[in-house]
């Protein structure tokens, strides 16, 4: 299983705190975590192993998108930010539609990924 991480900058934080509360879970279940490159590094200070990618905004999200394209994920968590604006709005859009063209399971906020985590990690 390989779920993608995204945060803009004002839920990177979010994003770790998320993910903690599923460490044991995650290493139980063999995943792998990909996220973009600042993301991604937020996610290893907290001390999970995670493949870096670009930061978002210079191609991370057109990485992510290409990797789900080929069906190469099973799941996008993407923590945005609706209420600041994004140079790369178009990117996340884009990443958005791939996710719905190719079925891959989407949470774009904490609640909707606790539900997709709880059901990923049931044992």
């Amino acid at each position: 299983m390989k779920i993608a991480l995204i945060a803009h900058d004002g839920k990177k934080a979010d994003m770790v705190h998320f993910l903690s509360g599923f460490k044991d879970r995650l290493h139980q279940a063999d995943v792998d975590l990909v996220a973009t490159g600042t993301t991604g590094a937020h996610i290893q200070k907290a001390g999970f192993e995670v493949q870096r990618m670009l930061s978002g905004p210079i191609g991370g999200d057109a990485q992510i998108a290409a990797m789900a394209a080929q069906k190469e994920l099973d799941m996008v968590v993407f923590f945005r930010d609706p209420l600041d604006k994004h140079p790369h709005e178009p990117d996340v859009q884009m990443l958005m539609r791939i996710c719905d063209v190719h079925n891959i399971p989407l949470a774009t906020n904490p609640a909707s990924a606790d539900l997709m985590f709880r059901a990923l990690t049931q044992t």
